[in-house]
């Protein structure tokens, strides 16, 4: 499992709307977030730029996919 850091989210919304975002990529799966720590945890591949695009895309701030 990876995970990727994301600026900016505040509530269960925003929480809702990246999981929503990310599962929707192609090659991606299990998304989960911990709104706690601001830590989107998922499963497979995609390129980090699809996925960084994604994120942006809904107006918060990727980070470092680990």
């Amino acid at each position: 499992m990876k995970t990727i850091e994301v600026g900016g989210m505040h509530c269960g919304n925003c929480a809702n709307s990246v999981t929503k975002t990310l599962s929707a990529v192609p090659g991606l799966s299990n998304v989960s977030v911990d709104l706690a720590k601001g830590l989107v945890s998922f499963e497979g591949e995609a390129p980090e730029d699809v996925i960084k695009a994604a994120i942006n895309a809904i107006g918060f701030v990727p980070g470092a996919i680990k």
